[in-house]
């Protein structure tokens, strides 16, 4: 099992959609179904899904937004999270599995189910791959896959991935352009210049400005 760990996520909504999940706190457990069959049906199941399921009333853009600053000065993730083509769009690496980090990126999402706009549900893909790849869509390998809904999100132990995993391509290229400029500016940064500090991460073509726009 590779130690980095990937979530992706694409919800149909609007503009102003996007905007106000941002600032809605994320929903306790209940907005998803059947949070104790997370793994059930996927490459781990029979793994109890043990701890609390609490995002202590965190917004969107507190979360993802602190995740940002992190990777600023070398955190252990990357963060991709965009509003494009009509849908939330994000795709999510960490090194290490960090449960909290997992549950609580999952509460986020499935807190966008009240905002939701267009046909379909939202899809969030969680796995493991050490080079940050998505899989294929009929992979057995997914360790899980939360669909949302309007009305509720769940845990689902099968489901056509074909669509989802074709529309979240763009934002998996992203990513890879977003490592592959961190690297180069890890190798050229000089250390009595001190402490490593980038903005790559904050780059509007990585992550949407108003992800880091603090309200006061």
């Amino acid at each position: 099992m590779s130690d980095t760990f990937l979530l992706a996520a694409r919800v149909p909504m609007s503009r102003e959609g996007f905007d106000r999940w941002l600032d809605t706190p994320a929903p306790g457990h209940a907005a998803i179904a059947n949070p104790a069959a997370m793994f059930d049906g996927r490459y781990w199941d029979g793994q109890s899904v043990d701890g609390v399921w609490d995002a202590a009333g965190a917004t969107p853009r507190e979360f993802f937004g602190g995740l940002v600053e992190q990777a600023c000065d070398g955190g252990p993730q990357s963060t991709v999270l965009l509003h494009r083509d009509g849908a939330l769009e994000a795709y999510l690496l960490r090194f290490g599995f960090a449960e909290d980090h997992v549950r609580t990126a999952l509460l986020m999402f499935a807190g966008a189910g009240p905002v939701m706009a267009g046909p379909g549900d939202g899809t969030v893909l969680f796995w493991a791959e050490t080079g940050a790849n998505m899989l294929a869509a009929d992979d057995d390998g997914w360790l899980s896959v939360l669909s949302i809904g309007a009305a509720g999100s769940r845990f689902v132990a099968s489901a056509d991935l074909a669509a989802p995993v074709a529309a979240l391509r763009p934002v998996e290229n992203l990513l890879f352009a977003l490592i592959e400029r961190l690297g180069d500016e890890e190798d050229e940064w000089d250390a009595d210049a001190g402490p490593y500090r980038t903005e790559t991460p904050r780059d509007p073509a990585f992550v949407d400005p108003a992800v880091l726009t603090q309200k006061s």
